[in-house]
């Protein structure tokens, strides 16, 4: 007979079946923004301002890393953010949408017309401007916002759709590390990139020698992301670079853990000794810590770390990221600033420049014969989940931030990017509800 369920997890149950809805994470996120937007433009303002500038230093006597806030979130956070990223790109490649050329051919497709025809626009308005250097910042999708969106539709979004947005966020996250790795350094510090060469060489004897601890790889991704922080090189990159050298092999095929996991289930069974309990049978304990080490055996590493950070990333540091991010002060003059060529720029790239790139590339794909819609997904689909692209949020107020730093450039760029994306979730979520059911 099961035992009734503890009072505690009655209580947490609610919270529990929130986090378990797959739009949680854009509704975390969604009210994290709306959160610095009001306290940006409230009378705490000051402090709000205060609190992301305030120093934090970690170190050991003289070693010592000193940093505001704001950018402990933006090169620390956000470099286990990009960890998860690039564990995603390599289990899509490995096994996901992009492991198979075809399969993969249309949400890459999307993906590149959805590059380069924000970037181009942007461009369009900005070119030989003061605000030139943010043609980046239009690229990118925010995957938990625009997967939000589509959750909060239900039902009546096809799973290929989903699927589709997914990996088409993927390829676009991927073009995002290679713009901010290329074109957003401004300097390089050799001894610092050689340190890092060398943490990639430990990395790559740990996977050959199939090293299964993460505590291995975490120790040295701190000094491959010191090394890549001192080097010139965003931080972030470190944690996408890190993750393809986590292992993604098994230590013990599927077919061998059922066997084995009967045998030590049946000795489990065989083992009990109804007037003892569990905590003073050591056959039991035994077969217990067997069979926990190999399910551990047989779950690759990158499988792991990828569940387990997911809502740590979700629920608290892409959170965390928004509301040190997204507190732009809107006054009269807001609406004036949107003709400003910057957020403009941002705003024609994200809500009109992301639909048309991906719609037009994925229709070029299969006109070409190069890839096949997926199965119940329809041109007014592709049209739809398009518009969701423009939702930029996240990457875009990352890149934002690399391409202007403090300048006063940085809180256009904000507005164009929470307009655009704003418009661009409404405008997708209206097409898609009214595509006919399949």
């Amino acid at each position: 007979m099961a035992a009734p369920t503890p009072p505690i997890l009655r209580l947490l149950r609610p919270f529990q079946v929130f986090l378990e809805n797959k739009a949680a994470g854009g509704i975390l996120l969604l009210a994290c923004t709306v959160v610095a937007l009001l306290w940006a433009n409230s009378p705490l303002s000051g402090f709000y301002t205060a609190l992301w500038e305030t120093k934090f230093t970690i170190g050991l006597g003289t070693a010592q890393l000193s940093k505001p806030l704001l950018l402990w979130v933006n090169d620390g956070l956000m470099a286990i953010f990009f960890f998860l990223v690039g564990l995603e790109i390599k289990r899509e490649i490995l096994v996901g949408e992009l492991a198979s050329p075809r399969q993969a051919a249309l949400p890459i497709a999307a993906a590149i017309g959805g590059v380069v025809i924000p970037a181009l626009l942007y461009t369009f308005f900005n070119a030989g401007g003061p605000g030139s250097a943010g043609w980046g910042i239009p690229m990118a999708t925010d995957i938990a916002f625009a997967l939000g969106v589509l959750a909060l539709l239900g039902n009546r979004i096809p799973l290929a759709l989903t699927i589709f947005l997914t990996a088409l966020a993927i390829v676009d996250d991927i073009a995002a590390v290679l713009v901010i790795a290329v074109f957003y350094t401004a300097q390089i510090s050799t001894p610092a990139l050689l340190a890092g060469a060398a943490c990639l060489l430990v990395l790559a004897l740990l996977n050959l020698l199939q090293v299964r601890w993460p505590i291995a790889y975490v120790a040295v991704g701190l000094l491959l992301w010191l090394a890549v922080l001192k080097s010139g090189i965003h931080a972030t990159v470190a944690g996408v670079v890190l993750a393809f050298f986590i292992p993604s092999r098994t230590r013990i095929d599927p077919a061998a853990f059922v066997e084995h996991a009967r045998g030590l289930l049946h000795h489990f069974e065989r083992s009990s000794q109804p007037e003892a309990g569990l905590l003073s049978n050591d056959e039991q304990q035994g077969a217990l810590h067997t069979l926990e080490e190999a399910t551990e055996d047989v779950q690759p590493p990158l499988h792991r770390l990828e569940h387990g950070l997911h809502p740590w990333v979700s629920f608290l540091i892409m959170p965390i990221f928004a509301l040190a991010n997204a507190g732009v002060t809107l006054d009269s003059s807001a609406a004036q600033s949107l003709t400003h060529p910057v957020p403009l720029g941002i705003f024609a790239g994200l809500l009109f420049g992301k639909p048309a790139g991906i719609f037009l590339a994925a229709w070029l794909a299969v006109r070409l014969k190069i890839a096949d819609l997926p199965n119940a997904v329809t041109w007014s689909h592709i049209h739809g989940v398009g518009w969701l692209g423009g939702i930029g949020f996240t990457m875009s107020l990352f890149v934002a931030s690399l391409a202007f730093g403090a300048s006063p450039m940085l809180s256009l760029a904000k507005l164009g990017i929470l307009a655009g994306s704003a418009c661009a979730a409404v405008v997708g979520s209206f097409l898609l509800l009214r595509v006919p059911r399949g």
